[in-house]
């Protein structure tokens, strides 16, 4: 069984920054495209950042500059440092594996804060 577990949220201050760990349970990290999404109150899911099982990255322009998506498939973790945090940054933030068309899973998600 596949399970996705964020953790790193917090509250922090305009400018600070966070780092989001999501550790993949099961067998399938090294095979899987890893993607971080958010979602701000009354908005729908976005893309944050992802990275293909060989490390290309893609990032949403409202983060290209501030944010770095990476992953170490020896611990089965993708990581989201978060730099030059700013208000609109604020969401619950979810880490995604996806295998293939039907093969996608989601973590609970973990709440980012930013305010001073």
């Amino acid at each position: 069984q596949v399970q996705l577990v964020e953790s790193g949220g917090g509250l922090v201050q305009p400018g600070g920054s966070l780092r989001l760990s999501c550790v993949v349970s099961g067998s399938i990290f090294g095979r899987a495209a890893m993607g971080w999404y958010r979602q701000g109150p009354g908005k729908q899911r976005e893309l944050v950042a992802d990275i293909t099982s060989g490390g290309a990255t893609n990032y949403a322009d409202s983060v290209k500059g501030r944010f770095t998506v990476s992953r170490d498939n020896a611990k089965n973790t993708v990581y989201l440092q978060m730099d030059s945090l700013k208000p609109e940054d604020a969401a619950v933030y979810y880490c995604k594996a996806r295998l293939g068309p039907g093969y996608v899973y989601w973590g609970q998600g973990t709440q980012v804060t930013v305010s001073s």
